[in-house]
């Protein structure tokens, strides 16, 4: 498909208050599209579905499906021949000092919590609000695949939930057949032309609980672990420290289980997980929707070529079908509602957090998504 016959066919879908997902994997060319049929809102009942889903950050809550059975799938190379639009916007909330002062002073309050053995961390969040001149969400999704060619990149919408856009630099999990990967992904600096930087005991604490915490959530459903070192990766204008963790489930675990486990992290919640949640619903004083929930495929099906070894020349012309889930957690992302974008920024908390430095880090998180403005 052209691209140009590609953005008609979302165009319409959204002028028609009809059910998509545009997205593209990182560092990739090919974005794929489902375009659901009808206005219908599905959810997934315990992941053994096939199709797209895109779930709260609250666990409690439903995840919403688009099927694949109910859609139709298109794709396109590439949107070079789509031009670049500027979308023109003016900040009206979340950047005043009335709202630095509000985060400054929540960040001092979750330390405080902290240092009473409440929990270990928490992340905080704030959202800040946008006048848009332009609301028609391809010109920004446009904007952000322009811009974050190593970021999973979507623009997820349904009328009867709402519109959002993102570009996260962080997979939850991928799994193929019972293989999986993991990223632990936590630390955050301002990217400034290289990837050897010194990291602060703070931030080297915050990436060792969010592997820890995945470590033990998974050991009683795996065979065996393998975890990588510890690396620093740029995501736009950010670096951050990751760790990938690879295994292979046991062959009664299902996928639902290893969600369960997982979902919400330290990287988007805290430790202990349910005290820290419990903080973050009292005290962020607003609701977070679908901000650090997750989303991407589930249980796509793909062809796996045998190794090419000697031994395996006669079954070279046959593929073994497996299913396949990625999910990205649901970062740097924005929400259009009324004319209106809602960006949504937050950071890691703990003991010796300075919550002046905490603000800064939310505000030069928030520039990944003001870029494509």
């Amino acid at each position: 498909m052209t691209s140009e016959d590609f953005v008609k066919r979302i165009e319409d879908q959204y002028l028609n208050q009809l059910p998509f997902i545009a997205y593209r994997k990182p560092n990739k060319l090919k974005i794929n599209a489902l375009l659901q049929k009808t206005s219908e809102l599905f959810f997934t009942n315990n992941f053994t579905e096939k199709g797209f889903v895109f779930s709260p950050f609250d666990n409690l809550e439903k995840t919403v499906l688009i099927p694949i059975e109910k859609s139709e799938d298109v794709s396109c190379s590439d949107l070079y021949n789509v031009p670049r639009r500027i979308v023109t916007s003016r900040f009206t909330s979340g950047t005043s000092e009335e709202s630095k002062k509000h985060h400054i002073n929540l960040v001092k309050k979750g330390v405080e919590a902290i240092k009473n053995k409440e929990f270990q961390k928490v992340v905080l969040s704030r959202r800040e609000e946008v006048k848009l001149s332009e609301t028609n969400p391809i010109s920004i999704f446009k904007n952000l695949l322009d811009t974050y060619k190593s970021a999973f990149v979507y623009c997820w919408y349904h009328p009867k939930v709402g519109l959002w856009l993102g570009a996260t630099p962080e997979t939850l999990i991928k799994i193929e057949g019972k293989r999986f990967s993991i990223m632990a992904l936590a630390g955050t600096q301002d990217y400034r032309g290289t990837l050897n930087v010194s990291w602060k005991d703070k931030e080297k604490q915050e990436q060792q609980f969010v592997t820890d915490f995945i470590l033990n959530h998974l050991k009683p459903l795996v065979d065996r672990f393998k975890v990588s070192d510890v690396e620093t990766v740029k995501a736009g204008n950010l670096v951050h420290l990751k760790t990938i963790i690879s295994a292979r489930l046991k062959s009664e675990v299902l996928l639902n289980e290893v969600i369960d486990g997982l979902h919400p992290t330290p990287a988007v919640c805290g430790l202990s997980r349910a005290e820290a949640k419990q903080f973050i619903l009292n005290n962020e004083n607003y609701n977070r929707e679908f901000y650090t929930g997750f989303l991407g495929e589930l249980n796509f099906e793909t062809e796996v070529a045998p190794r090419s070894g000697w031994r395996n020349i006669e079954n070279r012309a046959y593929a073994v079908k497996r299913n396949s889930t990625q999910l990205y957690v649901n970062l740097r992302c924005m929400q259009i509602k009324d004319k209106q974008g809602i960006i949504y920024v937050g950071g890691g908390i703990t003991e010796s957090s300075d919550p002046e430095v905490e603000w800064e880090e939310t505000v030069s998180k928030s520039l990944v998504v003001r870029n494509a403005l």
